[in-house]
């Protein structure tokens, strides 16, 4: 309930022929229930507090990481976690940032997919004339949320509690969020791993060969090459790529 869909019933109540009875009675009720709710008489003045609460408040992520890294530990004894979660966090502070910038060049060579992704946003506002603003961005937890083998490729979705100042503005007025009040929410960032490149299309995997002989590399974690025996940790490495990035909004789901 706002304040201003408060303020149109009472109109409503006078206008109707509730008169002047009417509108105290209204405006009572409403005064009771914003003590309850916000402890405050001024309906306007409580759901500004809660929404400085809200902007202070960190979202809850799905963790399911106790749940998935010892199935990830199973299928790649060699990743590390730690290591890669907290990538995944730079990485998308930059995108957040290159957005910001309108310079893809603050992503790095861990983050080449995104790029095309944030290109494409950077390119949308232009068009637009839309400025997009991303400020104060500060990741206060990241988790596992989903852990899936399918088609040829292994996903681990990172998600991350995210807090930050997000607008944007056109010809200096704002049409979307807010320039002085943070914004609590959560971003999903995936991190694939090309299986078999036989089932996703050739010339989509690269590094899923063995360099000393050329075999295919479509065993899950492979150590060493089955046909030569050459360690391929380093390929392992090559084809884990963070595949996209997108903010978690469960109202358009």
């Amino acid at each position: 309930m706002s304040s201003g869909w408060v303020a149109g019933l009472i109109v409503a109540v006078v206008v109707l022929g509730g008169g002047f009875a009417g509108y105290v009675v209204i405006k009572h009720k409403i005064e009771q229930i914003s003590m309850a709710a916000f402890g405050t008489k001024s309906l306007a003045d409580g759901i500004s507090r809660q929404a400085d609460v809200l902007a202070e408040t960190p979202k809850s992520v799905s963790a399911m990481t106790r749940i998935f890294a010892p199935q990830i530990a199973k299928d790649f004894p060699d990743f590390h976690l730690d290591e890669f979660r907290k990538l995944a966090e730079n990485l998308l502070v930059a995108a957040l940032s290159a957005v910001t910038a309108g310079d893809v060049g603050r992503i790095s060579d861990d983050g080449k997919n995104l790029r095309s992704q944030v290109e494409n946003q950077i390119a949308d506002n232009r068009a637009a004339g839309v400025r997009e603003v991303y400020t104060q961005i500060r990741i206060h937890q990241t988790e596992i949320a989903n852990y899936q083998k399918k088609n040829g490729t292994c996903t681990i979705t990172f998600q991350s509690a995210v807090e930050h100042i997000h607008y944007k503005e056109k010809d200096g007025v704002v049409t979307e969020g807010e320039k002085e009040r943070k914004r609590q929410t959560k971003y999903n960032t995936e991190l694939v791993y090309i299986q078999d490149e036989k089932k996703i299309g050739a010339g989509t995997a690269v590094g899923t060969t063995c360099p000393n002989c050329g075999a295919p590399i479509t065993s899950l974690g492979a150590m060493k090459c089955e046909y030569c025996g050459l360690a391929v940790t380093p390929v392992n490495r090559r084809v884990w790529t963070f595949h996209r990035y997108y903010e978690v909004d469960y109202h358009r789901i």
